[in-house]
């Protein structure tokens, strides 16, 4: 898909740790009213992935990562603690990530996958509209090959 070519991959962040200890932690916490994981609704019914989920992530004709916050690496670490979780970093061909869905976006979408989906392509569209807006080099002060500046 031609929007998603700004980025080489997609990393989603719950908020919640992983493994047995923490998906059980999360579930009493949900369950009592005292955890939320917005990434959690879209990508989870109560008992399992979501098809929807799959099908939506197959189309994106990109890798889409889902981690939780005792399974991220470095750079996936220090963006969380810059934006908080949950949220979707993009990642970029130099290997950094940036935020593509910050935690309020994805509150917004209340758990529904296709409005991940549109919120998803949206703001992926955004990013490679402002990449192309942007002002390339100042080639006016480069001389040309008569040794002459170009005007």
């Amino acid at each position: 898909m031609e929007q998603i070519a700004a980025v080489t991959g997609l990393v989603g962040v719950y908020h919640a740790d992983g493994g047995p200890i923490g998906e059980a932690k999360y579930v009493i916490g949900k369950l009592l009213g005292t955890a939320h994981c917005a990434l959690c609704d879209i990508t989870h019914s109560p008992v399992r992935r979501r098809p929807a989920w799959d099908r939506m992530v197959a189309g994106l004709g990109v890798d889409f990562e889902l981690l939780h916050l005792n399974e991220m690496p470095p750079e996936v670490a220090a963006a969380t603690a810059r934006h908080g979780s949950p949220l979707v970093l993009g990642r970029l061909p130099d290997g950094t990530v940036e935020p593509v869905l910050l935690p309020a976006d994805l509150d917004a979408l209340d758990g529904s996958v296709d409005s991940f989906d549109v919120a998803l392509r949206s703001a992926l569209s955004r990013r490679v509209a402002q990449a192309e807006a942007a002002p390339g080099p100042d080639v006016s002060a480069v001389p040309s090959e008569t040794g002459a500046h170009a005007s």
